[in-house]
C-alpha cells in the first residue's frame, strides 16, 4: 500500500512510480485491462455496504443516495473492462489520389501515459471511478487527488486496487490540498489532466496547464420545462429527486423550472406537497431523504442567496430554512432571471419555479446562463422535442425526465462555462489515448 501512495512532497508531485508503471500498463494485453476492471468492480460489490456507509459518514449524503452511487460506481468499472476489448482502430484506403496507389493506413489509439485526475465532493466515489476506470482501461497510469473533504472513500477504492493483479504505482490517489496539487499542471510526465469541478478552478487549470490536453467537467444551473400535456404526477416525482437528491449537491441538479402556465398551479400543489414530505435528518437512517450539505459555510452562503432573491421580490414556497448543516428543501417563485438563484450554480437543496407560454421563449431562457451542461423537457409533442434538441445549448438534451439522469456510459459534458470536452468511460478513453496512423506502401518495384 505504501508504495502506490509514495510522492516527493518537496515539490515534485508526480511519483516516478507511475511514469515507470507505464512501461507496463501500455504493454497490457486487453483481457488484462478487462480482468482488473471487473475486480475492482467486484471488490466494490463484496464491500458496498461499507462503502455506502463511509460515503454518507464523510459527505453527509443520505444513505439511500450513497447507496446508488456505490451501485453506479460498480458498474462504471464493469463499462470500462467491457471498453478495455474495444480500443481498436480502423483500415483505412489512402489512394485516394494519384501516387497513392496499393497503399493502406492502419489507424489505432495508443494510451497517452501518465492522467492526472482531481475529483470534487460530492460524489467521491463515482466520480473517481470515471477517471481511473477509463485510465486502467486504456493503459494509462494515473494519479488522482479526490477532494479535500472527501478522500476516505477514494482511499478504500486504492485498497481494493491494491489487491488486484494491477500494476504498483499505476493507479495513486493522493489527499491533499489544491494548492499541494498544484504542480500536476507544470510537471511535463502528466501528459492529460482531468478536472471535475467548479467552474471557476477548472478555467484556471486550463489557464495554467501549458500544452498538456485538458478535460473540464464544470458546473450548471439546470433547466427543465414542463409542457402543459406532461404527465404531472410522474414529472413532479422525478423533479423531486433532481432538485434534491444529494441535497441538491450536484451539477446537475435541478435548479430551474418552467412550467406552462395551462398548469402552472396544479404542478405547484403537486410539487409543493412532495416538497414538504421529504425526509431531512440523520444521513445513516434509511429512511432519511435529504441529508447534510457538506459544510455550515456551504449552508449559510444558500441561504444568505435565498435571502437576496426574497428582498428582491421572490416569494418562498416552502423551505429557506436550515438547522446546522440540515438545509430544508426549497422552493421558490416569483424570480428574476438575473437572481443569484437563476443565473449562478445554486449547489444546494433549492429549486426555483416560472410559468411560461411559448415553448421557443422558454427555451430561449433555458439558454439564459452561462452554462450549459444539461436540460430536461417533459413533453409528448415530437416537432418540440426536436427544437428543444437542435437549440439547447448544453451537452445532452433529456426527454420525459430530468436533466439529473445519466447513464455512466454516455457521453457527458457541457459547453459554455460548462465545461471542455466529455466524459463517460468510452468518451474519456478517447480523450485519455491518442490517434496513430501505420502507413503502409504495398507497391513492390
Amino acid at each position: 500500500m505504501a508504495r502506490r501512495y509514495k510522492m516527493y512532497l518537496g515539490g515534485n508531485w508526480v511519483d516516478r512510480l507511475a511514469q515507470e508503471a507505464f512501461a507496463v500498463t501500455r504493454e497490457l494485453p486487453s483481457y488484462k485491462r478487462e480482468q482488473t476492471c471487473r475486480a475492482i468492480a467486484a471488490g466494490i460489490e463484496k464491500n458496498a455496504d461499507k462503502f455506502a456507509a463511509a460515503l454518507s459518514r464523510e459527505l453527509g449524503k443520505s444513505l439511500k443516495d450513497s447507496r446508488a452511487e456505490v451501485g453506479r460506481a460498480i458498474g462504471v468499472f464493469k463499462v470500462a473492462a467491457e471498453e478495455a476489448k474495444r480500443l481498436g482502430g480502423e483500415i483505412m484506403d489512402l489512394d485516394w489520389n494519384p501516387g497513392s496507389e496499393e497503399r493502406i493506413g492502419l489507424v489505432r489509439r495508443f494510451p497517452r501515459g501518465v492522467i492526472a485526475g482531481i475529483s470534487p465532493f460530492n460524489f467521491p466515489l463515482n466520480l473517481v471511478a470515471h477517471k481511473v476506470g477509463p485510465a486502467i482501461a486504456s493503459g494509462n497510469t494515473i494519479v488522482l487527488k479526490p477532494a479535500s473533504a472527501t478522500p476516505i472513500v477514494a482511499l478504500m477504492l486504492a485498497e481494493i486496487i491494491d489487491r488486484t493483479d494491477h500494476p504498483k504505482g499505476a493507479v495513486s490517489i493522493l489527499p491533499g490540498s489544491s494548492k499541494e496539487s498544484s504542480p500536476l499542471l507544470e510537471d511535463p510526465r502528466v501528459k492529460l489532466i482531468t478536472f471535475t469541478g467548479s467552474s471557476d478552478v477548472g478555467w484556471w487549470i486550463k489557464a495554467h496547464s501549458g500544452q498538456k490536453e485538458v478535460v473540464l467537467e464544470l458546473g450548471g444551473n439546470a433547466g427543465v420545462a414542463v409542457a402543459d400535456g406532461a404527465d404531472l404526477e410522474y414529472a413532479t416525482t422525478r423533479l423531486l429527486y433532481g432538485a434534491f437528491a444529494s441535497a441538491g449537491q450536484s451539477c446537475i441538479s435541478v435548479q430551474r423550472v418552467y412550467v406552462h402556465e395551462n398548469v402552472y398551479d396544479k404542478f405547484l400543489r403537486m410539487f409543493k406537497q412532495k416538497v414538504e414530505g421529504l425526509k431531512v435528518g440523520d444521513p445513516l437512517d434509511p429512511t432519511t431523504d435529504i441529508g447534510t450539505m457538506i459544510s455550515q459555510e456551504a449552508v449559510n452562503n444558500s441561504l444568505e442567496t435565498i435571502k437576496e432573491a426574497v428582498a428582491a421580490g421572490a416569494k418562498i414556497l416552502t423551505g429557506g430554512t436550515a438547522e446546522g448543516a440540515l438545509m430544508r428543501p426549497t422552493v421558490l417563485a416569483d424570480v428574476k432571471a438575473a437572481m443569484d438563484v437563476c443565473s449562478k450554480e445554486a449547489f444546494a437543496p433549492l429549486a426555483v419555479v416560472q410559468k411560461y407560454r411559448d415553448f421557443r421563449k422558454v427555451v430561449a431562457e433555458i439558454n439564459n446562463s452561462d452554462y450549459g451542461l444539461q436540460a430536461g423537457i417533459f413533453t409528448n409533442r415530437m416537432k418540440d422535442v426536436f427544437y428543444a434538441y437542435k437549440q439547447i445549448e448544453c451537452g445532452g438534451v433529456v426527454i420525459n425526465d430530468i436533466p439529473t439522469y445519466r447513464a455512466d456510459h454516455q457521453p457527458y459534458g457541457g459547453v459554455k462555462s460548462s465545461g471542455l470536452k466529455r466524459e463517460g468511460v468510452r468518451y474519456a478513453i478517447e480523450d485519455m489515448t491518442e490517434l496513430k496512423i501505420l502507413s503502409i506502401n504495398l507497391k513492390t518495384t
